[in-house]
């Protein structure tokens, strides 16, 4: 694979951008071409976020992924993953938490949602914030989120991603760097035991 276009979304507050930039950081430690779109909508607590992340090993000339062409979508809530599904490739894989944050009124019905993510051909879901939260890593939800992507990036191995998450949080302190690298672990092998299943 010499590229991949990835889709990010979540809520505001949840992390995305720090997951962009864990990414954009492999990409350029890797010596790769990188594109990413600003991000759109409400970065702050509870509007819709989401980004558009393209790297490649040869020249990018656009930043944004045209519908049908995302290889990857990685999302923090479930129903943002729904909404950005005209953006996934008929091969692409959907990588998302699996609980809902209800921000509106109207939200869908958790299990109607969830059914509709199982009806895709791939896609790995999974509580991440129950996982982050029994591991003793609460606020590093995005990062098992992350290491649930990892093996679906393709240009970027977990090594890489590891790296960059030293590298990221390293102005945060020896105990942020090694809660983050805890929580892509976790996120990595529960990854990893899906698809072998």
């Amino acid at each position: 694979m010499k590229k991949i276009d990835i889709k990010l979304c979540g809520v505001g507050g949840q992390g995305i951008l720090s997951i962009a930039t864990v990414l954009g950081e492999a990409a350029t430690q890797a010596g790769l071409q990188l594109k990413q779109a600003e991000v759109h909508g409400m970065s702050q607590r509870g509007g819709d976020v989401q980004s558009d992340l393209r790297l490649s090993a040869e020249p990018i000339w656009s930043d944004l992924i045209p519908l049908g062409g995302a290889d990857l979508i990685i999302s923090m809530e479930p129903m943002e993953a729904l909404r950005y599904l005209p953006y996934l490739a008929p091969d692409g894989v959907v990588v998302t938490a699996s609980r809902p944050l209800v921000n509106i009124p109207d939200y869908p019905e958790e299990a109607a949602l969830l059914a509709e993510l199982d009806a895709l051909p791939h896609v790995v879901r999974l509580d991440i914030d129950a996982l982050a939260r029994e591991s003793g890593q609460p606020k590093s939800a995005n990062m098992v989120l992350l290491g649930m992507a990892a093996p679906h990036v393709g240009l970027l191995s977990a090594e890489q991603l590891r790296s960059a998450i030293a590298a990221v949080f390293a102005r945060k302190g020896e105990a942020v760097v090694q809660a983050n690298l805890q929580a892509f672990g976790l996120g990595l092998s529960h990854s990893l035991q899906s698809v072998s299943k």
